[in-house]
């Protein structure tokens, strides 16, 4: 790969408050002047901060910034997931940080959901959404 087809994108985490929020669009609005590719959105563990990524995607996509929210299937169903995809699609957000994900603190393996891992999600995504999305994916080996 060149120089030049390199590029860097930044991950944010979701505020907790309104406070947390203010800080955090004057820090987007410093990290942006570096021209990232896009901006990830993290999504906590089980979906715990499900709301407030959809605020800042909301956020982002509204100030016209490239946007990768992070999607993961631990702890939900199929039809939750393709229904936060769809939201998504409906935005025009065009990139999506597929994860297994972690169980929220206290969840037992039950929580688990109907996809235990991420290139389930991947699959599920390929199956109902084409390539409507650029999928970007983390992922580690487990031995």
């Amino acid at each position: 790969m060149s120089k030049s087809n390199k590029t860097f994108s930044f991950e944010l985490f979701p505020p907790k408050t309104d406070k947390g929020f203010e800080n955090l669009k004057k820090t987007v609005g410093i990290l942006n002047q570096k021209s990232p590719e896009f901006f990830s959105v993290t999504y906590g563990a089980g979906g715990s901060t499900q709301d407030t990524t959809f605020k800042t995607v909301d956020w982002l996509r509204e100030e016209g910034i490239e946007t990768a929210p992070h999607l993961s299937c631990i702890g939900s169903s199929s039809n939750e997931i393709l229904d936060i995809l769809n939201r998504y699609r409906n935005q025009g957000i065009k990139r999506i940080v597929a994860l297994r994900g972690d169980l929220p603190s206290g969840a037992g393996l039950g929580s688990l959901g109907d996809l235990n891992y991420a290139n389930e999600l991947v699959e599920l995504m390929r199956a109902d959404f084409g390539d409507d999305f650029i999928i970007e994916v983390a992922a580690y080996p487990e031995f």
